[in-house]
């Protein structure tokens, strides 16, 4: 593997071998490849999304093995996800009804 590839060809066989066989290596393509995603982002994006990879790897760090740290950041994205259903539901309570709107109708002839 001699350079990152594009997310969406990512060949999880050839990554897990390389960590298994050269986890340093590995660490260095990971760190790569989600660079290049981020910068792929928009600019307005990519401040936020380094943070929030910043926050996962800090999970990854603390975290006694990999599967704590996948169910650790399983668990932050589903709070995320919570949260961002109850600010729709909220927005949603705090919306104003549509007027109703009355209109004449008119009858159409038939030729």
């Amino acid at each position: 593997m001699s350079q990152a590839k594009p997310a969406s060809r990512i060949d999880f066989d050839q990554w897990s071998q390389l960590a298994k066989r050269d986890p340093e290596s590995f660490e260095r393509q990971r760190s790569a490849l989600l660079d290049a995603c981020i910068a792929r982002a928009s600019r307005s994006h990519q401040d936020r999304l380094r943070r929030l990879q910043w926050r996962i790897d800090r999970v990854r760090d603390t975290a006694s093995n990999p599967m704590a740290a996948c169910v650790a950041i399983s668990d932050m994205m589903w709070t995320t996800f919570h949260q961002l259903g109850e600010a729709y539901q909220q927005l949603a309570e705090e919306r104003p009804a549509p007027p109703r709107r009355s209109a004449r109708i008119l009858p159409f002839r038939r030729p």
